[in-house]
């Protein structure tokens, strides 16, 4: 018995170490961002990718995984022809120096079965990196919402992308990655204003979600496209709500941005990453938790056998 005791307080104390050892998603090792402002701080949001092919900036997207990127499918048209595509991490400016970046090819792109196009949903892609990346202050994963997240009307979320600033308009200078404050906005709200439009018909799909404003002049645009759009939860942890899809142009009002609804793809992306952790209402449950928590009881246990 003293043999097994030894051996069940070693399993936990490994664990402990390699526990403390990992990066907890949506935790930004670099707190500081600017509120209400245009540009943001380096390292403020570490998940964020820039997607680029031989033409330059096409797409965004977020590291949610040391090997995995989510994106859009829409930013992947031929899926299997990724050879002229380069991700770069930790990366701020779209054309100064950025000694913080990392670069990784795409290896692979799973987009869920039966898209088509943006609008008529499932606008979501997987990106298998060429290699893992590593932790550092500028590179950190987001973390992902399991089914039945709620992200309510009038929360406050962020998205971020080096996108047109206007429509039409590119982002100029050395191009500092934008972040821009939007809030969620009901589906039974979204679809209400955009059956204002006299030019084309949008239906707001359960795997859509929507943000910004009604009187527009704050939104994502073209370009910006596969990027996050994140909320903080009450514990402090950021989540990813969507992924950023489609609108009819730019910051128009009664047409906010419409975003693939990460919450609603939980199943789709746990079947092609079976070691990720997803966010869950309840509380943020990772492998760490479970492991303190089985290592406490099985420690009780040997206790007990002892007396």
């Amino acid at each position: 018995m003293a043999e097994l005791d030894l051996f069940v307080r070693i399993w936990c104390f490994t664990g402990f170490l390699l526990c403390h050892a990992q990066e907890e998603c949506g935790m930004p090792p670099m707190q500081d961002r600017i509120v209400g402002g245009v540009d943001a701080n380096d390292g403020a949001w570490p998940w964020q990718v820039d997607i680029q092919t031989s033409a330059g900036h096409v797409c965004g997207g977020s590291i949610i995984h040391s090997e995995w990127v989510l994106s859009a499918a829409h930013c992947f048209p031929n899926p299997f022809d990724l050879s002229g595509y380069t991700l770069y991490l930790g990366r701020l400016k779209l054309n100064g120096w950025n000694p913080n970046q990392v670069t990784r090819q795409v290896k692979k792109v799973i987009i869920p079965t039966g898209y088509t196009d943006a609008q008529t949903g499932k606008d979501l892609a997987l990106l298998l990196l060429s290699s893992p990346v590593p932790w550092s202050m500028h590179i950190h994963p987001i973390c992902l919402p399991d089914a039945g997240t709620d992200f309510p009307s009038t929360l406050s979320c962020y998205v971020t992308g080096w996108g047109n600033i206007r429509d039409g308009v590119s982002l100029f200078g050395v191009g500092v990655l934008q972040q821009v404050q939007l809030p969620i906005i009901s589906t039974a709200s979204c679809q209400a204003m955009y059956s204002l439009s006299p030019t084309e018909r949008v239906d707001i799909l359960s795997d859509m979600i929507c943000a910004g404003y009604q009187d527009g002049g704050k939104d994502s645009c073209q370009g910006d496209s596969g990027g996050p759009l994140v909320c903080a939860m009450q514990n402090g942890t950021w989540v990813q709500a969507g992924v950023v899809s489609f609108g009819l142009g730019c910051a128009a009002a009664n047409q906010p941005g419409i975003y693939a609804k990460v919450s609603t793809f939980s199943s789709f992306i746990r079947s092609n990453i079976q070691d990720i952790q997803l966010y869950s209402q309840g509380g943020h449950t990772s492998a760490c938790g479970v492991a303190v928590l089985t290592c406490y009881m099985a420690s009780n246990l040997m206790d007990h056998l002892f007396i």
